[in-house]
């Protein structure tokens, strides 16, 4: 309970600072994190309920798209953040569900094509394998020149 701030930085833009602290009581220096609470953001749902927004739920989802995948957590990190960002320039109060998943979805296309498509198949909620290989499809004929 008793430390003092050795050093302070912003961080990811200005939206984190970062300090560095000691323990008055054993010297142990550790770093802490704080963020700005977005508590007032909430997510309207494909069936009209409202739930406030959860950074954690979306990285979440980020993550386990690109799982065993050689992406680096920085770079998907990096994706949520500036998802976070364009989402507060557009929406006030209220986002709807949509706009995240179809912004994990862009932001994974460009990142990794096989977690995209992870992605894409528990958000797009695919029935069957010709929904995936269509969604492949269409994947690679973008990817053409």
């Amino acid at each position: 309970m008793e430390d003092k701030v050795i050093d302070s930085r912003s961080w990811k833009d200005g939206a984190v600072i970062r300090r560095r602290r000691e323990c008055l009581g054993c010297n142990y220096r550790f770093t802490t994190y704080e963020e700005i609470e977005r508590e007032d953001l909430k997510v309207v749902k494909r069936d009209g309920r409202y739930e406030t927004f959860d950074r954690k739920k979306m990285v979440s989802g980020i993550y386990r798209a690109c799982e065993k995948r050689p992406v680096k957590p920085d770079v998907l990190e990096k994706l949520a953040d500036s998802l976070i960002e364009d989402l507060e320039k557009r929406f006030s109060k209220e986002i709807p569900a949509r706009e995240i998943g179809e912004g994990i979805m862009a932001g994974l296309r460009k990142i990794d094509e096989v977690a995209y498509v992870r992605f894409a198949s528990v958000y797009r909620n695919f029935k069957d394998i010709n929904e995936f290989v269509d969604e492949v499809q269409n994947l690679h004929l973008a990817a053409k020149p």
